[in-house]
């Protein structure tokens, strides 16, 4: 071992052999415990950057680490290869998007393979293959004969330079396409939909028991957002055979209703607007077109976004009318698309009813030292008429059972959760088959027909036009029932419907008689670790939720699988230059000039070091240095392997070197168990630096060779390549085939230290800790022991004198 280290030599050879040896490929009757680690469905847009690197670093990490524990790990890697981003380029360039595409996937698995990440490439799917489009139609159709997808009229976001409907998170907070940039309007379309609300309370509840980020499940709670309330029906003044329904949370506020407010797209609107007033509700509604529902939502002037409609609702509980006006801080999906407004105990009913000189009406009091007009919290009602003196949850059920035994209204659920508009005017994106005849209707494309699949021969015209509106050769077809002219259905679907069933296809893609094999699914899934970014928190989780209750409902999947993914973890984004580091906004690093200098090991622990795998952390002129020092302390490790000779054999229990081995076996271990892989790192180059000075201090040679050798195993999951060429090197045997280094935890016991953990200098508890266990690793353990000391209190400093005093000094 006398020769440099040359990492990029060492690694490409490694993968051309873990490729040859086909290492990670996996089988549904290999005996070992099966785990299923999953990155999330990456899009192919070129090289991978270092949000890619960050990510399957992390993944990979998790399955060569499961692996030398002993299980069985189903690691595979697809394409989301459909998408708007390649059909733009079609329009811009010419070139097809399947090229685009496919020039993309190829750069992308490139980058991959260089990184050193191991997969079961046997298993590999994209979108766009179409035996995959094959056996999406034909979910999509199982769905349709269920029930759960149909055709509706919706309002849409409708993008003029893409010419496509965007979901809500594609359009940015000033009302324009991420993408193109180009003013985002409101159209009224007809499309087609999941049903995805008919899961709502499944996938609420379902939430319950996932171990998932507390900030993720809260996100989807949120989304589906379930509020529990009243519908109250308001006569109209002059509108005999009319009442405007109303939803609200805060039925006991009633007697505080001082107007009413409908939707823009409510659906009586026009029957609801006086004569004299329809122009200026005209133009307002065509000023609303051109605001988003997010900047609809979180607009600081949303209080002046409204116009009166001239007419008038009687409150059933006080027979006062109250006007009625339109404004765009209510959503028509929402509820029943109008509101009561109580200005006293809303803050947007508040700001709207004071720019507009609107009454406001108290009717819950104020705790004493209260300053503000609006007060939403808990109290004894008052101006409320029955009600006074209830606590706001008495009130809720007295005015209820007052509504219901007058036949204006009822308790009601309601949730602002959507059902999933998957349509879109795109031509790169899967078909959705189905066909359109005069004589029939609308007619699913038969299974022996599947995959629908666009032409190649179209025209990308400026306009940004779906191709397929246009190519007679793909419209234009015989019906399947009467064999008379019929049309097919030019929308494709979103892209999310991809993402929301490819974990199962993982599990079986070679079947080609169905979209898996049911027995292979219930073999892996649910999928053990799932991992990704916390951008696809909402939709692309909720929607993969949605699509395995309703498989599993459907005798699709097995019964007894639920939820796809048991375990969740996001990573923290890559800033650079101030925003997250991606190829939409031009701000990448590329992993290749790290690829080619100091190797995919240095970078990889770089990115295990930098700091807690779930914290956002910043690109910057330091980061260089930051990789470099990673790859001298692989430089040191190497050289430390030249040193040591080979020498196996039954190592000296009793050498201090073989206490502090098992130490930091300990700390590594446990950090990598609970996502702290910088606590990992620094833990091996704790052991590198005693090893370097055991070998100085002529430590038992037996001793030092298992030192090293036990480096080398726990270093395999992060650096894997120099690790297995040193391994391979001084024993022949591949060290990600070895079993991850035991803890003897009755040497660790015996060298355990008592922590005295002060408050001001006062013990106040004691804890046995690992005398080389780091504070970071401590201090939680010990603010726990104490906490009954520091509450209400503030904590100045920490003094850390460990192994033996930590103490807490407060205010």
């Amino acid at each position: 071992m006398s020769d440099r280290y040359d990492p990029p030599a060492i690694e490409v050879a490694w993968q051309a052999r873990w490729s040859q040896s086909e290492a990670y490929h996996v089988s549904n009757d290999d005996p070992r415990p099966k785990s299923y680690v999953l990155c999330m469905y990456p899009y192919p847009s070129g090289p991978a950057h270092q949000g890619h690197v960050r990510n399957y670093t992390f993944g990979d990490l998790n399955v060569r680490y499961r692996t030398m524990n002993g299980e069985a790990v189903l690691s595979p890697i697809g394409f989301d290869s459909f998408g708007l981003p390649a059909e733009n380029a079609a329009i811009r360039t010419g070139v097809h998007p399947r090229v685009f595409t496919e020039e993309r996937m190829a750069e992308l698995k490139a980058s991959l393979t260089r990184l050193g990440a191991a997969y079961d490439w046997r298993r590999e799917i994209y979108s766009h293959d179409p035996s995959y489009i094959r056996w999406s139609q034909y979910l999509f159709l199982r769905f349709y004969q269920a029930g759960l997808v149909y055709r509706g009229d919706a309002p849409v976001n409708w993008c003029p330079g893409c010419q496509t409907v965007l979901a809500n998170e594609q359009v940015l907070a000033d009302g324009t396409c991420e993408r193109s940039g180009d003013l985002v309007v409101r159209r009224e379309l007809t499309q087609w939909f999941f049903r995805i609300t008919r899961y709502a309370d499944e996938l609420l509840e379902g939430l319950e028991d996932l171990d998932w980020p507390q900030r993720v499940k809260t996100m989807q709670r949120n989304w589906i957002g379930r509020s529990v309330g009243a519908e109250i029906s308001f006569e109209v003044d002059g509108l005999d055979d009319y009442k405007l329904r109303v939803f609200t949370t805060r039925p006991d506020t009633i007697f505080g209703a001082t107007y009413a407010v409908v939707a823009p797209e409510h659906p009586d609107l026009e029957r609801l607007t006086a004569p004299d007033l329809e122009e200026r509700v005209k133009a307002f509604l065509e000023e609303v077109a051109t605001r988003s529902e997010l900047e609809r939502m979180a607009g600081e002037d949303a209080g002046k976004r409204g116009v009166p409609l001239g007419t008038y609702a009687i409150n059933p509980i006080t027979g006062e009318r109250i006007p009625i006006y339109v404004a765009d801080y209510v959503l028509g999906h929402y509820g029943t698309g109008a509101i009561m407004a109580v200005p006293g105990e809303d803050d947007r009913d508040y700001e709207f009813a004071r720019n507009f000189g609107l009454p406001v009406v108290e009717t819950v009091a104020r705790p004493e030292g209260f300053v503000g007009p609006v007060y939403t919290g808990p109290g004894a009602k008052i101006n409320s008429g029955f009600l006074d003196g209830l606590s706001v949850e008495e009130a809720k059920a007295e005015v209820i059972s007052r509504l219901e035994k007058i036949g204006a209204g009822s308790e009601s659920v309601k949730y602002r959760l959507r059902d999933w508009l998957v349509s879109r005017q795109r031509f790169w994106g899967c078909p959705i088959p189905i066909l359109y005849c005069q004589a029939c209707g609308t007619v699913p494309v038969p299974d022996d027909q599947l995959p629908v699949l666009a032409p190649d021969d179209v025209e990308f015209r400026p306009t940004g036009e779906s191709p397929l509106l246009h190519s007679d050769a793909f419209r234009l077809t015989t019906c399947p029932r009467c064999g008379g002219p019929a049309t097919r259905e030019t929308d494709t679907m979103d892209t999310f419907v991809d993402s929301s069933w490819y974990y199962l296809r993982f599990c079986d893609p070679f079947s080609e008689d169905r979209p898996f094999d049911v027995q292979a699914v219930e073999d892996w899934m649910p999928v053990d670790q799932y991992i990704g970014g916390v951008e696809h928190a909402i939709l692309h989780l909720l929607y993969a939720r949605f699509f395995t209750r309703a498989l599993s409902d459907l005798g699709l999947a097995p019964a007894t699988l639920k939820e796809p993914f048991k375990r969740l973890f996001t990573q923290g984004m890559i800033r650079l230059g101030g925003s997250k580091m991606s190829k939409s906004k031009g701000n990448l690093v590329t992993p290749q000039r790290y690829f080619d200098t100091v190797g995919a090991d240095a970078l990889r622990l770089f990115h295990l070091f930098v700091g807690p795998p779930a914290d956002d952390f910043d690109w910057t002129d330091q980061t260089d240095e930051m990789i470099e020092g990673c790859h001298r302390f692989l430089q040191r490790v190497w050289s430390l392997a030249d040193r040591i000779p080979v020498n196996q054999g039954e190592p000296d229990t009793g050498n201090p070197t073989y206490l502090v081995v098992h130490q930091l076996i300990a700390r590594t271990t446990d950090g990598i168990d609970r996502w702290a892989y910088n606590t990992s790192v620094a833990a091996l180059m704790e052991l590198t630096n005693a090893l370097s000075k055991a070998q100085a201090d002529l430590v038992d040679p037996v001793t030092l060779d298992y030192g090293l050798r036990t480096l080398l195993e726990l270093l395999a999951p992060m650096a894997p390549h120099i690790a297995s060429e040193l391994y391979h090197r001084r024993y022949g045997l591949d060290v990600h085939r070895q079993a991850w280094p035991k803890v003897d935890h009755a040497l660790l016991a015996s060298a355990m230290v008592t922590l005295v953990v002060q408050v001001n200098g006062k013990t106040r508890a004691t804890l046995t800790i690992d005398p080389l266990a780091p504070e970071e690793v401590v201090r939680p353990l010990a603010q726990t022991a104490i906490a009954s000391h520091l509450e209400q209190v503030k904590i100045q400093r920490v003094i850390a004198k460990l192994p033996r005093v930590m103490n807490f000094v407060v205010e």
